[in-house]
């Protein structure tokens, strides 16, 4: 019996340490804590609703919309454990992308520097037939396992790991990507992707930096935005 309270003693102990290390990326009233790529502010597009960060995409431009934009987190990041839920709208495109340098004097785009992992409706949006530009895959370079995301108007839970050179991604609870980052594999896949052209040069060379929510034109929420610096 002691043996037995001091098991759940120390699996308490340990819940609530870890518990502790989650930083909240998003109050779920305002959009403290992020700005879009270039501003010092979230633009206007960036709403909240019902506890979530939403993108309205009435106004489009091009193909993000006006006052929106990637917001980006204010904190960079080096080692973590991202987690999130995302939401897309029929026929929707976002992502969500890390390693991202805040440099927009240098890099016109946060993609030009950072990986994605994908935000998609995989039947309504004509990029789900790439199979590496699918939800949940490390867009471009790493097409995942079918069947992990959920239908549109869903909730996804997103897990991005980063953790002495691993990269791990998971769509509810389902692994749809694992790479060592830096390593000769990992220059391969940046080579045969579309991040190796010209306007890239940066891409997946620097494996730290900030968080980036996408402006692709489509209604895209997320919620329960957190971090865990490892």
């Amino acid at each position: 019996m002691k043996k037995l309270l001091l098991a759940l003693l120390v699996t308490l102990v340990c819940a609530q340490v870890n518990a502790q290390k989650w930083i909240s990326l998003f109050d779920g009233k305002t959009t403290n804590g992020w700005h879009t790529f270039g501003k010092k502010e979230a633009g206007s597009a960036w709403k909240v609703n019902e506890g979530a960060l939403t993108l309205d995409p009435t106004n489009k431009d091009g193909w993000q919309v006006k006052g929106g934009g990637d917001i980006v987190s204010n904190e960079s990041f080096n080692d973590f454990h991202l987690q999130l839920e995302w939401k897309i709208s029929k026929n929707g495109n976002s992502g969500v992308i890390f390693f991202v340098q805040d440099d927009p004097i240098k890099y016109k785009n946060t993609w030009h520097t950072g990986p994605e992992m994908q935000v998609l409706d995989n039947d309504g949006n004509e990029d789900g037939k790439n199979f590496k530009h699918r939800a949940g895959n490390l867009y471009d370079l790493i097409a995942g396992p079918e069947g992990a995301v959920k239908a549109v108007g869903e909730w996804n839970l997103v897990d991005v790991i980063n953790e002495k050179g691993v990269l791990t991604l998971k769509l509810n609870g389902i692994v749809t990507a694992k790479t060592n980052l830096g390593d000769d594999h990992w220059k391969e896949l940046v080579k045969n992707s579309k991040f190796s052209k010209g306007e890239s040069p940066d891409f997946g060379k620097v494996f730290a930096g900030h968080i980036a929510l996408q402006d692709h034109g489509f209604e895209v929420a997320f919620r329960n935005i957190r971090i865990q610096k490892l």
